[in-house]
């Protein structure tokens, strides 16, 4: 019975069905992340004292951009899958997006949007990982729905389910006769929490002075954090992106998640060690220099 209780299994990944209208559990997942963002990233923008309704004149540019940019990472390194029928590039609604993706388009969005608007980058980005770290974390309950990103067999009492019918010939291949595998979207929701309270704990510290906590350090501390969790959850899924070679042992080659965690962790560390080591400001990429005093 314990093990019942346990165990997860997807009941699709449609929510519910009205003629050709289909409303998808990972669709409204994403909606209400991004919801709970504007709030969230708006409410801690007052407490950096930033431009009023900047949050929700960025938020729209952002959501683009980072579909946009999870759809072309995703893409680009399956390509051998869309080079053939290369219209199915544009049904997103099939699956297939990646996180860094969205996070490399989502960056570059911002950017531009802080040297549009005069703002500082570092305290844009800052007001922006919490809800990044939380939408992270609600999203990804979407791969459960979809029965899609799990990791290697295990017999453990959180095991997924997923049944025979639903696996791709390669995890059949690859593991045959296993129903029972790794729940790694739980395991990167629930990091992604512990990032999000640490994130939030840590932003409420320093506007109360209780912490010196300088522009961009949260940002640095985002980079670092998840991408300690991603890293290792990385090495247990069966569909990772890999560079030459094939999942879902990625036997030979790299697994793409596993080296942009490494480069995200570089940055983060030699970005905390430049303000709290060196003392210095990061330089701003957002802000142009003849609006610097």
């Amino acid at each position: 019975m314990d093990a019942l209780i346990a165990t997860f299994t997807s009941p699709g990944p449609e929510l519910l069905q009205l003629g050709p209208f289909a409303l998808r559990w990972y669709g409204l997942l994403i909606a209400i992340a991004v919801l709970i963002g504007l709030n969230l990233s708006s409410r801690l923008a007052r407490q950096r004292s930033l431009e009023q309704g900047l949050i929700s004149d960025l938020l729209p540019i952002l959501v683009l951009a980072a579909v946009v940019g999870a759809r072309i990472y995703y893409v680009a390194f399956e390509w051998r899958d869309y080079k053939h029928d290369w219209w199915r590039v544009f049904a997103i609604w099939n699956g297939g997006i990646a996180i860094h993706g969205a996070l490399i388009a989502g960056i570059l969005a911002v950017v531009l949007f802080c040297r549009w608007r005069y703002q500082s980058f570092w305290d844009v980005l800052d007001v922006l990982v919490p809800s990044v770290a939380l939408g992270q974390a609600i999203g990804r309950w979407g791969n459960f729905f979809n029965s899609e990103a799990f990791g290697v067999p295990t017999d453990l009492p959180w095991k997924l389910k997923i049944p025979y019918a639903l696996q791709s010939p390669e995890i059949r291949s690859a593991f045959p006769s296993q129903e029972f595998f790794h729940p790694t979207f739980l395991y990167e929701s629930l990091w992604n929490l512990l990032v999000f309270s640490l994130l939030i704990v840590l932003f409420y510290l320093g506007s109360k002075g209780l912490m010196k906590l300088p522009s961009g350090a949260l940002s640095c501390i985002y980079l670092l954090t998840y991408s300690f969790g991603r890293f290792w959850i990385e090495g247990l899924r069966t569909d990772p992106l890999c560079f030459g070679a094939l999942p879902p042992a990625c036997e030979g080659g790299v697994r793409i998640a596993q080296l942009m965690s490494l480069t995200m962790l570089a940055i983060g560390i030699f970005g905390l060690w430049w303000l709290y080591g060196r003392k210095k400001k990061l330089p701003d990429p957002g802000r142009p220099r003849s609006s610097t005093t």
